[in-house]
């Protein structure tokens, strides 16, 4: 790539970078951006520097959020005696889409692979489990990916909960194992929320 200019040449492996992005599409990418107008350029610019300026994670339930508290949080109008423990903030997104689902989450922001050198300590399964002692909870749903890892996640997380007074359930297998949440339809994603059962 010797005949392209230093700038071409940093974009394109910016853009290999990013996660299911290969060469050849970083360089697809990188001669998109040349080709539209500037505004176009300079609004995708902004808007990747509006995210990482200002997106958070709600103090709450640790979805992401632009104030102290997600939308999710702040409504009032959620159920507050069911609590849905995902993984990560697209699981909850991808939940919230099949829209079966009224009550709060809580995005625990990975999984336990020991394999990979995550342990419970880099999770936020601490703050679950003051929020539920604190929180007048009458059910938890374990909804981490139905893989070894999630499934091994939410046995831990069900083993920390167990002496406390709340039923813990786990969403129905209409998700295969080893899909993840964000790439099921709504329609499974609604059937594995109604048919929960008990863990």
């Amino acid at each position: 790539m010797s005949e392209l200019t230093q700038s071409v040449v940093t974009l394109v492996d910016e853009f290999a970078k990013l996660p299911g992005i290969g060469k050849k599409s970083a360089e697809r990418l990188t001669y998109y951006i040349l080709r539209i107008h500037r505004n176009e350029a300079m609004a995708l610019a902004d808007a990747i520097r509006n995210v990482k300026d200002n997106v958070q994670y709600c103090r709450r339930c640790y979805n992401l959020a632009e104030a102290d508290e997600c939308a999710i949080c702040r409504d009032r109008s959620r159920q507050t005696g069911v609590l849905c423990v995902v993984e990560q903030p697209r699981d909850l997104m991808a939940l919230e889409q099949s829209g079966v689902y009224r009550g709060l989450y809580h995005v625990l922001l990975g999984r336990i692979a020991p394999l990979e050198g995550i342990g419970p300590e880099q999770l936020t399964i601490d703050a679950l489990v003051r929020r539920v002692r604190e929180g007048g909870f009458k059910e938890i749903i374990m909804a981490t990916n139905p893989t070894v890892e999630g499934d091994g996640t939410a046995l831990h997380v069900s083993n920390l909960l167990g002496d406390m007074p709340v039923r813990i359930t786990r969403l129905a297998r209409g998700i295969t194992t080893g899909s993840v949440l964000e790439f099921a339809n709504k329609e499974i994603l609604a059937d594995a929320m109604t048919g929960r059962q008990a863990f």
